[in-house]
């Protein structure tokens, strides 16, 4: 298992496109959207929070963990399906069910690390603040990244082909991204749209972060949300996730 995982590790951090989308970008869009001065001045519509303290990190963060949920973790297994790794694997001493979880692991491993940069780096160019309720933050990063890596399995057990995984992951992602607030925040969007966002996973995942951010504890209605999102897709990946 440690040197699948070894080995593993090496063909992600080959792989520069995986580099670039889930660490790099997060943090430079954070870092040019941060840099705007309307991003540093308190909001009333906000409660008088900055954009920058707790909406712009919770929504890179978002989107780091969502590139790596159902672009690349559906990609990489689909890839290794259809190029028969997992059925050659079956016949060797190591099951290729500990393929699937060096899988999780690293993708798991890769998010933490988006995470710190992210945290890291505004903390020091542009000063934003750390996230002040850091046990639930913990708790909300770890609820919300296996519920969605949970769905990016689904996908990777839905797609025919490499290439026919990311299209399908994108296609869901950026509707996702969309009621998660991602392009305007869910305080401005209509109560239709913002009950749709409440129950779709992505939302409650990035409300969570924000309000961990700004130092209060997430609200039960969205963990219970991302913990029934993570048992329901967790189940369906278990029942139709195929080897061959």
């Amino acid at each position: 298992m440690k040197k699948l995982l070894l080995v593993e590790t090496k063909l992600y951090l080959r792989d520069g496109g995986t580099v670039v989308f889930s660490l790099v970008l997060p943090v430079l869009l954070l870092l040019v959207i941060g840099s705007i001065p309307a991003m540093s001045q308190p909001d009333p519509a906000f409660g008088g929070e900055r954009l920058i303290d707790t909406q712009l990190p919770a929504m890179m963060t978002l989107l780091a963990l969502l590139t790596l949920a159902f672009t690349v973790l559906p990609a990489v297994l689909t890839t290794y399906r259809e190029q028969g790794v997992l059925r050659r694997m079956s016949t060797t001493p190591v099951h290729p069910g500990r393929m699937l979880a060096t899988q999780l692991l690293i993708n798991l491993a890769l998010g933490t690390v988006a995470v710190v940069l992210l945290v890291v780096s505004g903390r020091l160019v542009l000063g934003t603040s750390m996230p002040r309720q850091p046990v639930g933050f913990v708790l909300v990063f770890l609820l919300g990244t296996a519920a969605l890596l949970a769905m990016g399995l689904v996908i990777a057990a839905l797609a025919r082909t490499g290439k026919a995984a990311p299209l399908i992951g994108t296609s869901v992602m950026f509707p996702l991204m969309f009621v998660a607030g991602m392009w305007f925040p869910r305080e401005v969007m209509p109560d239709a749209l913002r009950a749709v966002s409440d129950f779709s996973v992505a939302g409650p995942f990035a409300q969570a972060l924000r309000d961990t951010w700004a130092g209060g504890w997430p609200e039960p209605l969205h963990l219970g949300v991302m913990v029934g999102g993570l048992v329901l897709f967790g189940g369906l990946a278990v029942r139709l996730f195929r080897w061959e």
